[in-house]
């Protein structure tokens, strides 16, 4: 879900574009998982199962058309920004994409999800220390990407992380497997398994993430598949209530690591898997 904007970038532009990006992926999914939600109740053959997952489709529908959040839980603002390494945005971008973040809860409006850790004291904006949590990447160019993804606490307090010895490779699909068991219904599936494997403990865990936003609709390698049939056929199915469909989609990222070590990380997402991207800049 990309927009292209004007090659002139000014801050009140960004902050704005910035805000209004925020609302398309709180309130519409991208048509990737909208169109894997429909085939998955298509093919869905228990009642109960299929009666939720038409109330999902349902969900974000009126979410749509009504212009509203699609859940409750707005989440917290994770940013993935690829600054092209000839663009000199003349401003701070992080100052901006908070700014952003304040100007978004306020408007849509969001619900105030940060909290300081210990204190448990709201910051009543979704800003604080490290949030909105902005992973940075350079890359060659004059473009600006921006994504977002909102991400809940249902999905996120599922995820997992393990650290391996070199010669368990073969234990990955069970650690997934038991991951997602232990979830059950919490995570409100069908879910989309974000895998990050390799690296160190903090990559894995990023590269999970990272997985979470390949299109639901990207060919999965036979690896990938092994783990969806072998979660699908756990039987936890929508909501937890039974059912075919567990998980929609299962993405491996991976990167070498240490000798030594074999870094895993899982990271779950519910039904609403909610990204959007815009682009800045380019050719003149």
């Amino acid at each position: 879900m990309v927009v292209f904007l004007s090659s002139k970038l000014n801050r009140e532009t960004f902050i704005r574009s910035i805000a209004d990006l925020l609302r398309k992926a709180e309130i519409e999914l991208p048509d990737d998982v909208v169109e894997t939600l429909r085939k998955a109740e298509a093919r869905e053959e228990k009642p109960v199962a299929k009666s939720q997952l038409r109330a999902i489709l349902k969900n974000i529908e009126l979410a749509k058309n009504h212009g509203v959040p699609m859940c409750q839980d707005t989440g917290i603002m994770i940013f993935f920004v690829e600054l092209g390494t000839e663009l000199q945005p003349g401003f701070d971008l992080e100052a901006a994409i908070r700014e952003a973040a304040v100007l978004a809860t306020r408007e849509i409006p969001l619900r105030p999800n940060a909290v300081d850790p210990l204190t448990r004291k709201n910051s009543g904006d979704n800003t604080g220390a490290g949030i909105p949590d902005i992973h940075w990447k350079l890359v060659p160019g004059k473009e600006l990407r921006v994504t977002v993804a909102p991400k809940g606490a249902g999905s996120e307090n599922m995820s997992a992380l393990r650290m391996l010895n070199p010669t368990e490779t073969g234990s990955i699909k069970n650690f997934v497997l038991e991951t997602v068991i232990n979830a059950g219904g919490m995570p409100c599936p069908p879910l989309t398994l974000g895998i990050g494997i390799g690296g160190s403990f903090d990559k894995a865990a990023r590269l999970a993430k990272e997985a979470l936003l390949e299109p639901l609709d990207t060919p999965m390698n036979e690896f990938e598949k092994e783990i969806l049939e072998a979660v699908n056929a756990l039987g936890i199915g929508c909501m937890g209530l039974g059912g075919s469909t567990t998980a929609l989609a299962v993405h491996v990222k991976t990167a070498h690591c240490h000798t030594a070590s074999l870094p895993v990380a899982i990271n779950i997402q519910c039904w609403a898997n909610r990204h959007a991207s815009v682009v800045f800049g380019g050719e003149e």
